[in-house]
């Protein structure tokens, strides 16, 4: 019998590992990490590279380990030049990985880590059981979910049809296999207007030569994905206080700054744009129309201007939506679980569920905040339930 066991091995995951292996809560021997990939942080790693981010959006405090200034510290110590970009430090890319994978081997993580699906959560007399889609079982006394939404790829309306039909003409970013190159003679068309957009625009307009970026609105350009004051007292102890948590949804929607980037990620395509590398077009897709197996043709809303393209990269995001995660839905009804009207969990001050059930990430929202999802919202609820054990 484990002493916990966590679903779902990114970010939020191994921040929780972490922390309650390092605070001597539990040890590596006696903590499973149940995931589909080989690594930690498998997925978090091959989409950033896969988009080519150089720096990541949040400061350098915010990082996967106990100390507020280990990663200035292992910066310093591996001598990384080109560390930290601004004022808020914000971390390149490749020394965050670098710092994610020192503390993993710092407390040997490899020897937490099963790979494989979860199917099924029951719980008995002697504590929790998982399943995993390959028919094996493991017993726990406490289960943190981790899971996210970051494999329900949010395919537009517009485009199903096409997807169906000819699969390879339409690709959402984060597909597990995308295509490398693309037809020269006609322009590649991106469609998306945050920052995952933002990215690849710019990658692709230095490799190819006719490269569209089709955005609903124009460029949101923000420092973070919502106010910093939500990191602390200053926003969340008037969010802690609303007891409606339709309310609280609602705050968290408005607090987001979805489709915002950071400011030189918008100065960098301004550049593109003037050189001619980068055309953008702010405008809503309609349809498809006009399509075979080597190309088709965009009409957009309230324009008479289509769009020719072989290929289209999809830069729009992920699904949030409960129902996703088909394995939890008998968890629920069978636990009596409480949940809001929007699906998500209703949980306790220090994120727990269930009895020795917990969550985290995007399932801790509603008590977490908006900044739940990311990494410091991964070091919020790990301090909520550790300090609460």
């Amino acid at each position: 019998m484990y002493d916990w066991i966590i679903i779902g091995g990114g970010i939020q995951g191994c921040t929780l590992a972490v922390s309650l292996i390092k605070s001597g809560k539990v040890s590596a021997d006696n903590l499973m990490i149940i995931d589909p990939y080989e690594e930690p942080i498998s997925q978090w790693k091959r989409n950033t590279e896969r988009i080519e981010m150089k720096f990541l959006r949040s400061p350098s405090v915010h990082h996967l380990d106990l100390a507020p200034f280990s990663l200035q510290k292992f910066a310093r110590k591996a001598n990384f030049s080109q560390s930290f970009y601004g004022y808020y430090k914000r971390p390149s890319l490749s020394l965050f990985h670098e710092h994610c994978d020192s503390i993993f081997r710092e407390i040997d993580l490899k020897r937490s880590w099963h790979i494989g699906r979860v199917s099924n959560l029951e719980r008995k007399a002697n504590g929790w059981w998982i399943k995993t889609e390959e028919n094996s079982w493991f017993n726990t006394k406490n289960v943190a979910i981790a899971s996210g939404f970051t494999e329900a790829l949010n395919y537009p309306t517009w485009s199903k049809e096409v997807k169906e039909i000819h699969p390879h003409l339409i690709c959402h970013i984060f597909e597990k296999e995308v295509p490398e190159t693309f037809d020269g003679n006609k322009p590649l068309v991106i469609v998306g207007a945050g920052i995952t957009a933002a990215h690849l625009s710019i990658k692709l307009s230095k490799k190819h030569e006719q490269v569209v970026l089709i955005t609903r609105h124009p460029f949101r350009v923000h420092d973070f994905d919502s106010d910093p004051g939500w990191l602390g007292p200053k926003k969340m102890n008037s969010f802690s206080k609303i007891k409606d948590y339709n309310i609280r949804r609602r705050t968290i929607t408005i607090a987001r700054y979805r489709g915002s980037f950071p400011k030189e990620l918008s100065l960098e395509l301004s550049r593109l744009i003037q050189k001619n590398k980068l055309k953008v077009i702010k405008g809503e897709i309609e349809r498809c129309s006009n399509y075979d197996e080597s190309s088709l043709q965009l009409n957009l809303k309230n324009s008479v201007e289509k769009i020719e393209t072989s290929q289209i990269l999809l830069a729009t995001g992920f699904e949030s939506n409960m129902e996703y995660l088909t394995w939890l839905q008998p968890v629920i009804k069978n636990e009596k679980l409480l949940c809001s009207k929007c699906g998500f969990p209703i949980v306790s001050k220090n994120l727990e569920w269930g009895e020795n059930l917990y969550v985290v990430g995007a399932l801790a929202e509603l008590e977490v905040g908006p900044t739940a999802r990311n990494i410091s919202g991964a070091r919020t609820a790990a301090h909520k339930i550790v300090s609460s054990l």
